[in-house]
């Protein structure tokens, strides 16, 4: 092969190249020859060639790169993909704050913002010294339905989004093991800070038996909290350590081979704040409330697929649960009569049995979630089966009594910004003795913000109420005394009656013998 001869001029450094005027013109030509390539492959290949070679040559160059990239698309298949929406809020964390341009929204029924990237926008992130690189992603598809959050109403996607993870390929075993693993924990630190609570309700039109979601949701921005609650003081500590001590055994349930479930019976008079302390309980666990209407739920089937439909870190919520089982009583009763009055129209027979509720706490279908609350509520504990109030299935029965001085300085706190007052005492005395629950003490703080005009008033009410109870006890003493006396001057007529009949039955015996 002939050896190319090398100007003198490149080694004494007087050599200057080829001049720019050649440089352009074989850049040009370049450009030219890649624009016709690029038409020819358009008009004469077909799409589907054109991909494979595209994809060869991708792998073939990827093959020559030390680069590994995991790709994390927003579903997987028709499903959501949980690792995706992870990584969306561990990455709206470690936007840097140099960052020229961020993607803001606020979900519907949500109170906090949120950031993301934008289309084809990379972020640098760093783990155990180990540099990793994320990449948003977009790519436009032929439409498709996709399902969403309701699995009856798809939606249409006409792109795919994903996120691309590009680090060194040595480091591979660590990112899915260890990278993850910290990107999940982290996205479930985020939920629960950016979490709205919700009370959930049934879904009236969507019922069980028919398509759809079977819950419906508001926020829930009760203002209820553990410290502005009037009740016992150290009632209110016992139920925050039990609280505190259920959410951090998950391991233990799991050791004892329990459920993991807590439930709470709170009975007492109606005003007592019942309610309150579910929201507080709500607030202070960060957990959506979930409202059971038993009434509502025509059989033990029904009951099982909406307690299926909820979430875990939640609070399951049956008020007045003696008032709901009565009247399932009555409507299989009322079904039941009017089936057997028509022969020739079949009423289809829906109940709700104690069966069917017992196995719903304690049962095969209570271990269906984690980390749940059941709280039932009742004006009349007296009133329910003794097989709802053991241990395992209401846990801790928590007394809602009248309104205690404890109670009280609490309200006066909350309501008239007062720790204390010369009037307490006379307060404390009436509330001692009468009983009053703490609504109706706060509707009376609620007349003014100036304790010298209300805590007056308050007085006559607590006296008020105290005279009718001595009149209601007195009524029910002569009532008392009324059904006693009537029934003396009862037992007073039978034993005349049977004196008469005694002396009338040894008169004929009398007569028989003479004749």
């Amino acid at each position: 092969m002939p050896s190319v001869p090398i100007p003198t001029s490149f080694f004494n450094g007087t050599y200057q190249g080829p001049s720019a005027k050649v440089i352009f013109s074989a850049a040009a030509s370049v450009a030219a020859t890649a624009m016709l390539v690029r038409s020819v492959v358009r008009e004469f290949v077909p799409h589907e060639l054109r991909d494979f070679m595209f994809l060869k040559i991708k792998n073939l160059l990827a093959s020559l790169s030390s680069e590994l990239t995991l790709v994390i698309e927003e579903y997987d298949n028709l499903n959501h993909n949980l690792l995706y929406k992870a990584a969306e809020l561990y990455l709206e964390a470690t936007i840097p704050p140099d960052t020229k341009r961020i993607r803001v929204t606020m979900p519907r029924k949500e109170g906090k913002i949120s950031l993301s990237l934008e289309k084809n926008q990379e972020i640098i992130d760093k783990f155990n010294g180990v540099q990793v690189k994320w990449r948003f992603v977009s790519k436009n598809i032929r439409s498709k339905y996709i399902q969403g959050s309701d699995p009856y109403n798809p939606v249409v996607k006409s792109e795919i989004l994903f996120f691309d993870l590009s680090f060194h390929k040595k480091h591979k075993e660590m990112i899915l093991n260890e990278y993850m693993q910290h990107i999940l924990a982290k996205a479930k630190e985020m939920k629960e800070k950016k979490k709205t609570l919700k009370l959930f309700t049934l879904k009236y039109e969507m019922m069980p038996g028919r398509n759809g979601d079977m819950w419906q949701s508001v926020n829930l921005d009760h203002p209820a909290t553990f410290q502005t609650l009037a009740m016992d003081s150290e009632m209110k500590q016992k139920i925050v350590e039990d609280l505190e001590r259920f959410v951090k055994r998950k391991e233990y349930y799991k050791r004892v081979g329990k459920a993991w479930k807590r439930g709470y019976l709170l009975f007492g008079p109606p005003g007592t704040g019942k309610s309150s302390l579910i929201a507080a309980m709500a607030n202070y666990l960060n957990f959506d409330i979930y409202d059971l209407e038993l009434t509502e739920i025509r059989g033990n089937s029904e009951l099982r697929k909406l307690v299926i439909s909820t979430g875990n870190k939640s609070i399951l919520v049956v008020e007045d649960i003696d008032c709901s089982l009565e009247l399932q009583d009555r409507l299989a009763q009322a079904r039941a009569a009017a089936a057997q009055s028509s022969r020739h129209i079949r009423v289809p027979q829906y109940q709700l049995t104690l069966s069917g509720l017992l196995n719903f706490i304690d049962g095969l279908w209570s271990s269906c979630g984690d980390e749940r609350i059941i709280v039932f509520t009742t004006n009349h504990k007296e009133r329910l089966d003794p097989a709802l109030l053991r241990p395992g299935r209401m846990d801790m029965h928590i007394h809602m009594s009248y309104c205690t001085p404890c109670g009280f300085k609490m309200l006066a706190s909350n309501y008239l910004g007062i720790p204390e007052h010369p009037l307490f005492l006379e307060i404390e005395e009436l509330l001692e003795i009468s009983k009053v629950t703490p609504a109706e003490v706060g509707e009376q703080l609620m007349k003014d913000e100036v304790p010298e005009i209300v805590l007056p008033g308050l007085i006559e009410f607590l006296e008020a109420k105290l005279e009718e109870g001595r009149e209601a006890e007195a009524e029910a003493g002569e009532s008392q005394s009324r059904v006693a006396q009537a029934a003396e001057v009862g037992d007073k007529l039978e034993d005349k009656q049977g004196k008469s009949k005694k002396q009338e039955d040894r008169g004929n015996q009398q007569t028989l013998m003479i004749q």
